[in-house]
């Protein structure tokens, strides 16, 4: 199966020499994403795999980025930090009908990971969601990379707040 994601790195000052990245990451097996460097110390990669499963494509194009570009500092995984208009374009309805979801069941639609005037939801909350409720054109291949990129950038975060939380709670209760 075919499966489209991104994957955002932030590069170290050493390694940024754009067109020397783009020829490591085609030997290293990245031929199949477009990549991006218009943004200094940034490399962006939309990727479109073939894999046995999402997690197979996505891991294997986080291995050979790591091949490729070994001191890259991922950033983000994707799809998964969404508005309404995007998930509205994913499933086929409108914004408007998505926005009257949302508001017609403040109970049960998933919370927003950030709450403002954008709002952001993970992508795989919300096409759960709207799964369980049935009537909406989903991909399987969509729905599993949406799931996967959020349980990657929780990760992620996860163990770069660990340290921070564990020292912070060891000074109050030593």
């Amino acid at each position: 199966m075919e499966y489209v994601f991104t994957l955002k790195y932030r590069l170290v000052a050493e390694d940024c020499d754009a067109d020397a990245i783009v020829e490591r990451l085609a030997k290293a097996g990245c031929d199949d994403a477009t990549v991006g460097v218009g943004q200094p110390g940034r490399l962006g990669l939309l990727f479109t795999r073939e894999g046995a499963s999402a997690f197979a494509a996505v891991t294997s194009a986080l291995k050979h980025v790591k091949r490729a570009v070994p001191s890259a500092q991922l950033v983000e995984a994707g799809p998964d930090f969404v508005g309404l208009t995007d998930v509205a374009e994913m499933t086929g309805v409108s914004r408007q009908n998505m926005r009257k979801l949302m508001l017609s069941h403040p109970i049960d639609f998933p919370p927003p990971v950030h709450e403002g005037s954008a709002s952001v939801w993970h992508l795989s909350d919300v096409l759960e969601w709207l799964t369980a409720r049935g009537g909406y054109e989903i991909e399987t291949g969509a729905a599993d990379v949406a799931k996967l990129a959020k349980q990657i950038n929780l990760a992620k975060e996860a163990r770069q707040i660990e340290p921070r939380v564990s020292r912070q709670l060891g000074d109050l209760v030593a």
